[in-house]
């Protein structure tokens, strides 16, 4: 089933390639609001899943890779502990972490270069040099 047929337009938001310490302090924030999201990975699985994590037991660390050009997040355990899952006992080093999440930055070139690939044409791009709306047509 297509949903979207030659001729459509498709909005897409990307966050831009920006200032590493800026890109740190938005997923690194003082008030705790990334890690407390991050840390919900955890409450989920314990409360859906039957697992039990000790959330006091996780910190949370998100640092930009350049290579990847994305934010990577992580949980990493304070201490060594043991979790129980689907009765699987899963054994967690001090230091050892759970990577949670990649956030890809884009360059507005790059992003095009992906739409390409994937069929899409280019057509108008909305940036406040932070973020970019790109309109593509199929």
């Amino acid at each position: 089933m297509k949903l979207l047929f030659a001729g459509a337009l498709f909005l897409v938001g990307v966050d831009l390639v920006k200032d590493q310490a800026v890109l740190y302090r938005a997923y690194n924030d003082s008030a705790g609001v990334t890690a407390e999201f991050n840390l919900n990975l955890l409450a989920r699985i314990n409360r859906e899943l039957g697992a039990d994590f000790d959330l006091a037991a996780f910190e949370h660390r998100a640092f930009f890779d350049a290579a990847q050009s994305r934010i990577e997040m992580h949980l990493i355990s304070t201490k060594p502990q043991q979790v129980h899952l689907n009765g699987a006992t899963i054994d967690f080093g001090r230091g050892e972490t759970i990577h949670t999440e990649n956030s890809y930055k884009y360059t507005v070139e790059s992003f095009q270069v992906l739409a390409r690939g994937a069929g899409w044409s280019p057509v108008e791009v909305f940036s406040d040099g932070l973020f970019a709306v790109h309109a593509l047509r199929r």
